[in-house]
């Protein structure tokens, strides 16, 4: 008898393919969208640079003139006991959360709002960072990092620079029970394991025909759970020619 398929048990929503965001202590978003922020500003200082384990990039702990903590992603270059602003009239300097519209243009970017008051919810990642094109009537053009140009509404948010640990990824991972721990952390699946090399009972493409899956990769229209495995409603496969 065959057994249930990953795609199926993480289906459940169980607490083994869950990620334990209870332990994470940091939330980064931007301060509330009130009257300070449409048509004010706020002075803030920097009073730390700290980690989260539901992230990868360091964090900046900031304290306003009005007693209030917020937390951001910590831009390149930026250190304990730095000024920041967050409103429509602060200061673009680096770690300033200023609407997109009151940003120069060729400044680089991060933890963009999609719609204003959302908080942030673009280029959040490590070494990430997006480079505001032009300000024009129709709104604000940005390039994110994939290079692709969006345009924004000119009451978005943006923290100011570069966001820091670029060099993330250049450290290696050396074993992979270090992959191990850090996938776990943020409950993804590790290690993958490829359904071509499953037997037919526990997998649509597994059998003893060898690394092949001697079936189309697409899965039927109308497949049940256990079969709505490879690439899902894929409008075209194979090599571009």
């Amino acid at each position: 008898m065959g057994k249930r398929l990953i795609s199926q048990r993480r289906g459940r929503g169980t607490s083994t393919y869950s990620a334990h965001s209870h332990r994470w202590n940091i939330q980064i978003k931007h301060r509330t969208y009130d009257s300070t922020e449409k048509e004010g500003t706020l002075t803030g200082v920097v009073k730390d640079l700290t980690h989260c384990k539901g992230h990868t990039a360091p964090i900046a702990i900031i304290k306003y003139d009005n007693g209030e903590y917020n937390y951001v992603f910590a831009p390149n270059g930026m250190k304990v006991g730095d000024t920041v602003y967050s409103g429509a009239k602060g200061q673009p300097t680096l770690g300033s959360t200023l609407p997109l519209g009151s940003i120069p243009e060729g400044t680089m970017i991060s933890n963009i709002e999609s719609k204003p008051a959302d908080g942030g919810s673009m280029v959040r990642a490590s070494g990430a960072g997006a480079k505001l094109l032009t300000i024009s009537e129709k709104g604000v053009v940005v390039i994110l990092p994939s290079k692709k140009k969006k345009t924004f509404n000119p009451q978005c948010r943006a923290t100011i620079g570069r966001i820091a640990g670029a060099g993330k990824k250049e450290k290696p991972l050396v074993k992979a029970g270090t992959k191990f721990h850090i996938m776990k952390a943020r409950g993804k699946l590790y290690p993958r394991t490829s359904g071509v090399a499953m037997n037919a009972v526990d997998h649509p493409f597994g059998s003893g025909r060898g690394r092949h899956a001697g079936k189309p990769l697409t899965a039927p229209r109308f497949a049940p759970p256990g079969r709505n495995v490879g690439k899902i409603k894929a409008r075209r496969t194979g090599k571009k020619r």
